[in-house]
């Protein structure tokens, strides 16, 4: 656990140092765009966070390469290089988004681009359902449900990428339940070494997002921009397709090892990663709906997204974010909580993962509904300071 605890701190503060120095390069050279009428923010803002992201994503693999513990992750480096270089890839076409406005036909194009390298070239797929170890794709259907899914979580992460703090926030406590949820599963099939790629992969991103919090954070200062937002969702999805392909399905259904829900057991691997962006994955299938029933364009950018429907609530920002916060982090934990209930180690805690999730489910609805004041002004449009 110390290697995961060293990499989070390092990836940490190494996101902030280099958040802070795209800063300043940004502000000294006005590398920022106009604000849309769509934005929420009314000063002009550098969007090129997600460089500073992807640089301390990058640190922390060179990092693991010259660590023994980590050695294992570089045991197949088709893995991680196609890892780096769909990321890489997804960060240069956010970039020139987030600066020129591309056209949304061509960043599509690249996002499934740079799914089909980590599926095609890095072999991380989704095999199989964990239903009685049943192989029940194809190679092709393999590679293609792999490939969409990467792609649908990329959108579905950018889609919430809104308000200060959002993104970074959420991604900070799904990705850490997750490294949780795959450290157990680790300790609980008797793995000889806790090292792996998911987990390392969901520590390095609560890293980076805990290091890039700070400077986001109401007032943000610096956004990630979508090379930020598909960037952690790229990593995200990759992460859990990695965990449901290495898991042996036979393993997972077997209620000797998961003890008291052979169900449940079975269907975590699959869920966990679904609830973890389940907000996200909730806001992109509304707008997709939304868009395509007034015959416009999945992608074509409106106001109607679940924190612009909260600020239009009469919420602040920084509530509409804790909000959104205490949303993920019920719901993640009410997951993780019933996996700890259906191991023969902890089966008292099934039930009360369940009423924790009813409970807090009930206090979410209840801080979600609209706050008995008027909404807030809004300020007038300003120049940001160099």
């Amino acid at each position: 656990m110390r290697h995961y605890v060293f990499t989070f701190i390092l990836t940490a503060a190494v996101t902030l140092a280099l958040t802070w120095v795209v800063l300043r390069v940004s502000l000294r050279y006005k590398l920022y765009p106009a604000i849309r009428e769509r934005d929420v923010h009314k000063t002009p803002t550098p969007r090129l966070g997600g460089v500073a992201m992807f640089l301390g994503v990058v640190f922390a693999f060179a990092l693991s390469s010259q660590v023994p513990y980590f050695a294992i992750l570089w045991q197949n480096p088709a893995r991680i290089w196609s890892i780096l270089g769909a990321t890489l890839l997804i960060v240069v076409i956010g970039v020139a988004d987030d600066l020129w406005d591309l056209d949304w036909m061509i960043k599509l194009g690249a996002q499934f681009l740079a799914a089909g390298i980590i599926v095609g070239f890095g072999g991380i797929q989704i095999f199989a359902i964990p239903i009685g170890g049943q192989l029940l794709f194809s190679s092709w259907q393999s590679f293609l449900l792999s490939v969409f899914a990467i792609v649908i979580v990329m959108n579905a992460v950018n889609f919430i990428d809104g308000l200060d703090g959002l993104v970074a926030g959420v991604a900070l406590i799904a990705n850490g339940v997750f490294f949780v949820y795959v450290y157990l599963v680790a300790r609980d099939r008797g793995f000889d070494s806790y090292s792996s790629l998911a987990p390392f992969i969901a520590v390095v991103l609560v890293g980076v997002c805990l290091g890039f919090l700070p400077l986001n954070w109401n007032p943000g200062k610096i956004f990630m921009g979508d090379s930020g937002a598909l960037m952690l969702g790229l990593l995200m999805a990759t992460a859990s397709i990695v965990v449901t392909g290495d898991l042996d399905p036979d393993v997972l259904g077997d209620n000797d090892v998961f003890g008291r829900s052979q169900l449940l057991g079975a269907f975590i691997p699959i869920l966990l990663p679904v609830v973890i962006v389940l907000l996200p994955l909730l806001d992109f299938g509304m707008a997709v709906i939304r868009r395509m029933a007034k015959g416009k364009s999945p992608f074509s950018p409106d106001r109607k997204h679940l924190h612009h429907r909260m600020l239009d609530m009469g919420h602040t920002d920084r509530n509409a974010v804790i909000v959104f916060y205490a949303w993920t982090l019920v719901v993640s934990l009410a997951v993780l909580l019933m996996y700890i209930g259906t191991t023969a180690d902890w089966p008292g805690l099934y039930w009360p993962g369940v009423a924790y999730l009813a409970v807090g489910l009930a206090a979410c609805l209840i801080v979600t509904l609209p706050p008995a004041r008027a909404p807030r002004r809004v300020p007038a449009r300003q120049e940001p300071t160099p």
